[in-house]
């Protein structure tokens, strides 16, 4: 399973924001320059997010973006799904009933057996995500990480743009 780079930052950026205090509004340049990514790209993925349901998004002079919801409740598959959904990338083109060497269609009746397993790894995968919160992985994160993210997009914060 391969995802664009820009699910990376909205995994990130979601998990940066979990990790600050709830009345919290972080401006996405603010976000783009603390990662060091686009903010033309990565506002295309906090918009994403937005409409998804992860974050809330506020403008003005105090503006910014926030979790929609507690960490507890937004799991990885949540990211995930608002930013690049989740269809099974995996499609079966019946390969076995082509070429040479095809199989009859009398003997295809029951589905493809690669595709059946790779149906069930992408059910694996989602189910693996859907197993994950935020709040679980945040828990995970030492304190001196979240110290240092708090620090540098709340008390000590690049001016905003």
């Amino acid at each position: 399973m391969k995802l664009p780079e820009t699910t990376e930052w909205a995994l990130h950026t979601a998990a940066v924001l979990a990790q600050l205090p709830a009345d919290s509004t972080i401006s996405g340049a603010q976000l783009a320059e603390h990662f060091g990514v686009p903010n033309p790209y990565l506002s295309k993925q906090l918009a994403k997010l937005v409409r998804g349901g992860i974050l809330t998004g506020s403008t003005g002079p105090r503006g910014g973006f926030r979790l929609a919801r507690p960490a507890s409740q937004i799991t990885l598959l949540d990211v995930v799904a608002a930013v690049d959904g989740v269809s099974d990338p995996y499609v079966c083109r019946e390969l076995r009933q082509q070429g040479r060497g095809s199989a009859r269609p009398e003997d295809c009746t029951r589905p493809c057996a690669l595709a059946v397993a790779m149906h069930r790894a992408h059910e694996a995968w989602l189910q693996s995500l859907r197993d994950v919160t935020l709040g679980g992985v945040i828990a995970g994160l030492s304190s001196d990480v979240v110290a240092k993210n708090r620090r540098l997009l709340i008390e000590d914060p690049l001016p905003r743009r």
